[in-house]
């Protein structure tokens, strides 16, 4: 029998430019070991493992035959997230994967249905509403503090991913998109303060054809867009609310917030989400000034550094359920969350609302740094 206590040995697939954020992020917790790292280019996964001190590189079959790892993290573009997590799946090992879990439904089904019948497990990005803020969120709604939630406003505006990444291609392809590239961490977070959806009604439009790169170190000076880059839908949840959300790589300027939570008795105002931690404000009906809630959980780094956008915390989290923990970044999550996404496209193609078959549970809260219950 495994020593639970002993770290979970880990193994990355794909040395992309996100691959030194969970290389950074993992280092920092003790129960996650890195001991393999692959990639198609040899090369890159050598040049990867003697830049962190990793022990062994090599090509993704090497990775899977190793016995020595236990997770994989997928850190492979979308189009191949279904096929990798397989190959691993069939190798024995537990998967962690970037969002989006799959390009389709019925890959992502695919997915959970091999790992469920192989008696292994798939976690999937985002983790990023384990972080402080998001919890801290939690925290109020569950304790009532604006009393019953009634909608909410989510706003994804551009990454500017022309200006800094060297080929965002794949970010204006399959599985790309402000939707499918942004909306997973604003959807996850949704999910789990809201609960989950039951219906999307959407439109959608693409702005630039052809769109320039002026990343420094770009490796093309254009990338062709094939998919739509602002959409705007309501999201209706199954306890009731009704969420309004914009999700665009055409705005590049805004003073809109990018999440707020209106409730019976006031209203939360959430910072990015696609970072763990920064400011939960309140204001209820009766307050002249918004008020700051003190964090729930430790923060994850410095607001405003390159720690926020750093990655790990959800491969720990299925460190942790491997050894008996709730698993909060779950495939069921993952796949309502994608199927969310998905009904952006399949309700302006139909012109009408798309019902959500899929469901999961609100993700266990994290435990809290404090015993007491907040009150208004």
């Amino acid at each position: 029998m495994a020593d639970s206590s002993a770290p979970r040995k880990i193994g990355i697939l794909g040395c992309g430019n996100i691959f030194p954020r969970y290389v950074e992020g993992m280092q920092r917790f003790s129960e996650l070991e890195i001991v393999h790292v692959a990639d198609m280019d040899v090369e890159r996964a050598r040049e990867a493992a003697a830049t962190y001190g990793i022990p062994a590189f090599g090509v993704p079959e090497e990775l899977y035959e190793d016995p020595a790892v236990e997770i994989v993290v997928n850190l492979t573009p979308p189009a191949f997230h279904a096929s990798t997590i397989i190959a691993a799946l069939q190798a024995g090992k537990h998967v962690y994967v970037e969002k989006p879990l799959a390009l389709s439904k019925v890959d992502a089904r695919a997915v959970l249905n091999y790992a469920r019948d192989a008696g292994l497990t798939v976690a999937s990005a985002p983790d990023t509403f384990l972080g402080s803020a998001n919890q801290t969120a939690r925290r109020a709604l569950d304790d009532g503090m604006i009393g019953e939630p009634i909608g909410a406003t989510a706003f994804v505006r551009h990454s500017r991913a022309e200006t800094w990444h060297p080929n965002p291609g794949f970010l204006f392809g399959a599985g790309g998109g402000p939707v499918l590239d942004m909306g997973p961490y604003y959807v996850a977070n949704l999910v789990n303060l809201l609960g989950p959806v039951q219906q999307v009604f959407a439109s959608t439009r693409t702005g630039l054809r052809r769109r320039p790169v002026s990343a420094p170190d770009r490796a093309v000076d254009f990338v062709e867009v094939t998919v739509p880059t602002h959409a705007s839908a309501s999201l209706s949840f199954t306890s009731g609310a009704v969420a309004t959300t914009v999700m665009s790589f055409d705005v590049w300027h805004t003073e809109l917030p990018y999440m707020e939570i209106y409730g019976t008795e006031g209203t939360l105002s959430l910072p990015n989400p696609n970072t763990f931690d920064g400011d939960v404000r309140i204001k209820n009906l009766n307050d002249v000034e918004w008020r700051t809630l003190e964090p729930v959980t430790e923060p994850f780094g410095r607001v405003g550094t390159p720690d926020q956008y750093m990655r790990g915390l959800g491969v720990a989290d299925l460190a942790g359920a491997l050894s008996g923990s709730s698993l909060r970044v779950n495939g069921e999550f993952a796949f309502h969350t994608l199927e969310v996404l998905g009904a952006f496209q399949e309700s302006e193609d139909s012109g009408a609302p798309v019902n959500i078959l899929s469901t999961c549970s609100r993700p266990e809260p994290r435990p809290t740094i404090y015993s007491t219950q907040y009150s208004n």
